[in-house]
């Protein structure tokens, strides 16, 4: 099945020489509006349509993703194509492939999910390149970490406010590695989301196996943990509160899913 899926990837993702290459740096301010998060680990920055990551050619991993989800962007109609793809602006030995995942047990696992990319072509595949994705196991990929993805469009559609999304892979020198490029595994995940009308943050952090459950609170974390365990310093509108570790902002998903559904039908 995953060969099959693999085959399905390849036919179906534009090739390497036809990905648009990535933009100037410069123009991917509007997904870091409050400045480029900070740190010492050593990577390269790739400015893509709806998002912008710092990608940590050792570890083929993503070290940081930042992007700005608006109302008009959250409730995008294109199918999922599963087109994942490697990276073509980062050379081969410095990016992962997507060898390194065929029967490695982990997901491809978006940072920037195809959910809030999905209404655009082109920020659809961009979405689906190899330097978007982290390895994660099943059960955080498909679960916990999906549902505050999808609390986040919830949070943007029903407050109907921009939100700016920082997320991406905990990770140390002791974590394990797969395929022959020698992937990070990350041993967590971080995602901070901020309501850019109220100033209001949330920061999260997935453990590596998953947690059970719908209760997104559990996965609350404090921002200065977040800093702390990836060394990453990240910027915030002035003033920001960070909301209380045992809340998050509602979100009725009935609703989301009919607004969804009104969104695209017929298209």
């Amino acid at each position: 099945m995953k060969y099959l899926l693999l085959v399905a990837a390849l036919f179906s993702t534009p090739t390497l020489a036809e990905q648009a290459p990535p933009l100037p740096i410069e123009q991917c301010k509007s997904q870091a509006p409050y400045g480029f998060p900070q740190t010492a680990k050593h990577g390269v920055g790739i400015c893509r349509t709806a998002y912008v990551t710092l990608n940590d050619t050792i570890a083929k991993i993503p070290v940081w993703s930042s992007y700005t989800l608006t109302p008009n962007h959250a409730l995008g109609c294109l199918p999922r194509s599963n087109a994942f793809s490697p990276d073509a602006s980062l050379p081969k030995g410095s990016r992962a492939e997507l060898v390194d995942y065929v029967g490695s047990g982990f997901d491809q696992g978006h940072m920037v999910p195809f959910g809030g990319m999905d209404w655009n072509d082109q920020v659809g595949h961009e979405s689906f390149l190899l330097s978007n994705m982290a390895p994660q196991t099943p059960k955080n990929n498909r679960g916990i970490f999906k549902l505050v993805e999808t609390s986040v469009r919830g949070w943007v559609v029903q407050r109907n406010h921009p939100y700016v999304i920082y997320v991406g892979p905990i990770y140390d020198q002791n974590d394990k590695t797969i395929g022959i490029d020698k992937v990070v595994v990350p041993h967590a995940f971080y995602k901070i989301a901020i309501d850019t009308i109220t100033g209001e943050v949330a920061g999260f952090i997935f453990p590596y196996a998953g947690i059970a459950g719908t209760d997104i609170t559990i996965v609350r974390a404090p921002i200065s943990i977040i800093e702390k365990q990836t060394g990453i310093k990240f910027s915030y509108p002035t003033p920001a509160t960070e909301l209380p570790l045992n809340s998050a902002w509602p979100v009725d998903f009935g609703a989301l899913t009919k607004a969804k559904q009104a969104e695209c039908k017929g298209k």
